[in-house]
């Protein structure tokens, strides 16, 4: 019904989830805050801890590794390599590269990375959309992973987690495809809610600010905007994934759209692994897809500080059912886990 030869498809997905995990009342026992209030608050329980040999570049080739498993496209077809993290290990040099080296791709392809807060790994799908779309390129690869950081004892330190998302993207028709990118918006704005500036070693944030008018404005005007376009109403997807800064913000996104919570407690993984920043929305969409069926609808919006939002309109294919087997599912990296002390995750993360 839906399907346009022309429309990005998304061939393969891949994640990458840390093993490590801290809880967070290990966290809030430390600074001597109310562990209920902490849970209540963020609704998250423990959170994704990178390894003192994994960064944002390693998430990345493991999510990326998975995603190619399930595309079992041929690397030398890569025209494009994008990647979205607030996390880059260097200033200067490129994540995209290495990840290409590391997967076996080139030399002949276009590498950069992005960087728009948590929506960079949603704003690097748009770029290689454009490329595919135009037939620039056959096949472009589009990652969004972080090893986010939280400074101690604030409050960003009980959500700021590790891991990513990957995908490739191409045209194909349905059966060789995971899902269609039917549409996608965005709305965009200058509100700082959130900012690192040069040579910081951790972010700072505007408080409560960043719920309204950050989150919710920017989130709220991208879906409005996404089911104006397509002359649609939310209850026409049977799944929806909002970007989880915590456990909370996207279920009151649910109360305010009066969405069921069939249809958005499958992307949640924020409460069993924290904030991935620029993988959480996408990581979101990859749970999703480990269990859709074939024409099920998906929206997934996306939200990055400084600030702004990505919509996407997508349809799950045909292909879904044998491509989906092919790699780890999210949830074998959610329950393969190693809870740290609070000393080990501070040094693990550099902390001491």
């Amino acid at each position: 019904m839906y399907e346009n030869m022309e429309n990005t498809k998304i061939l393969g997905y891949g994640c990458y989830i840390p093993r490590y995990r801290i809880k967070t009342e290990s966290i809030a026992t430390v600074w001597g805050a109310d562990e209920k209030a902490i849970k209540n608050g963020l609704k998250i329980y423990e959170k994704a801890v990178a390894g003192v040999d994994e960064d944002s570049v390693t998430i990345g080739v493991d999510a990326t590794k998975n995603a190619l498993k399930r595309a079992q496209i041929n690397e030398s077809d890569i025209g494009a390599i994008y990647t979205g993290s607030e996390s880059h290990p260097y200033a200067v040099k490129p994540s995209s590269t290495i990840i290409g080296d590391a997967i076996g791709a080139g030399p002949n392809y276009t590498a950069a990375d992005t960087q728009f807060a948590c929506k960079a790994g949603t704003a690097a799908i748009q770029m290689i959309m454009g490329l595919v779309e135009s037939k620039k390129i056959k096949y472009g690869i589009a990652i969004g992973a972080d090893t986010a950081q939280g400074l101690p004892g604030d409050a960003l330190e009980y959500s700021a987690a590790s891991g990513g998302a990957s995908f490739v993207l191409g045209l194909c028709d349905e059966k060789n495809a995971c899902a269609e990118i039917i549409d996608t918006v965005s709305f965009s704005t200058d509100t700082p809610d959130f900012w690192r500036r040069p040579k910081e070693d951790y972010p700072r944030h505007a408080g409560r600010f960043t719920g309204e008018p950050a989150y919710f404005r920017h989130v709220s005007g991208a879906t409005d905007a996404l089911l104006k376009k397509r002359n649609e109403t939310i209850d026409d997807y049977d799944y929806i994934v909002f970007h989880m800064p915590n456990g909370k913000f996207p279920l009151l996104m649910a109360k305010k759209y009066k969405i069921p919570m069939e249809k958005i407690k499958p992307s949640l993984v924020v409460e069993k692994i924290g904030n991935t920043y620029s993988g959480s929305s996408i990581l979101g969409l990859c749970s999703v897809l480990d269990i859709a069926k074939p024409n099920d609808r998906i929206l997934v919006t996306s939200y990055g500080s400084g600030a702004g939002s990505d919509s996407f309109s997508l349809r799950v294919c045909e292909g879904i059912e044998k491509i989906r087997n092919r790699a780890p599912f999210i949830d074998e990296y959610i329950d393969d886990k190693e809870y740290v002390s609070y000393s080990t995750y501070a040094r693990m993360r550099g902390k001491i």
